[in-house]
């Protein structure tokens, strides 16, 4: 994860004679401390300026991309009408969206998981872009409000890192502007890649987050973490399927 603590104990007694000579270039796991703060601090002066470099912009898009989509989301919210507003609720209750989400690289909502205190815009499509800056939701399977496997996926090491910490029965939260969703995890398994099983059709209202793993890995991750959690909250009616 990128501590000074992991580069004294691991690059150290290897690599870290020819220290001296190391030009270094960061990657994403340096950043799973605040900062890269244990990269930088091992590498020093070679490793140049903390807050310059490919990652590091990388994050501040991201970063700012978060901060203006969830302002925008916040904005929308308090621009609906009061009639609109009414319509909300009543679709909330209802379980259903009022209308289509747009999938032009549209923003679904907001997705956050309260204790762990993970909080996520969530975008149309699982394109490299796409999820670059936000949770995906997968092309093909329902939005929040819809009956079915509403599957939204993530990087391991950005967005859905805090998913290592898990545990069933926890409440995952999906805020659009036609509605607010409460879901709680029923099941968490590990996958291979190639399992589509996990975004298959369901009678019941459920969501399905998917992240690469080991969440630690160097790398192609091998596996996929599958979190399945039932909405609660609107309750919605089961549909049939043929």
């Amino acid at each position: 994860d990128g501590t000074a603590q992991q580069f004294r104990d691991c690059y150290g007694p290897t690599w870290g004679r020819q220290l001296a000579r190391t030009r270094p270039s960061p990657g994403n796991h340096e950043y799973h401390t605040e900062g890269g703060a244990g990269y930088f601090g091992y590498f020093g002066a070679a490793a140049g300026e903390s807050k310059t470099g490919y990652y590091a912009y990388d994050q501040l898009d991201r970063a700012t991309y978060q901060s203006q989509e969830s302002h925008e989301f916040d904005r929308m919210i308090d621009r609906t009408t009061p009639a609109l507003a009414s319509q909300r609720g009543s679709a909330t209750a209802r379980g259903t969206a009022l209308r289509p989400v747009s999938t032009t690289a549209a923003t679904i909502g907001r997705l956050s998981v309260p204790r762990l205190n993970m909080t996520a815009m969530v975008r149309e499509g699982i394109d490299l872009h796409t999820l670059a800056l936000a949770v995906g939701h997968i092309p093909g399977t329902p939005l929040p409000g819809e009956t079915g496997n509403v599957a939204l996926a993530g990087h391991r090491d950005t967005f859905f890192r805090g998913l290592r910490n898990l545990k069933t029965n926890d409440e995952i939260r999906f805020a659009t502007v036609d509605g607010d969703f409460t879901y709680v995890v029923e099941s968490i398994s590990i996958v291979e890649p190639d399992d589509v099983g996990v975004l298959a059709s369901s009678a019941a209202s459920v969501l399905t987050l998917v992240t690469c793993y080991p969440f630690s890995y160097t790398g192609n991750a091998p596996k996929r973490f599958v979190a399945r959690a039932r909405q609660v909250s609107p309750l919605a009616t089961p549909t049939i399927l043929q």
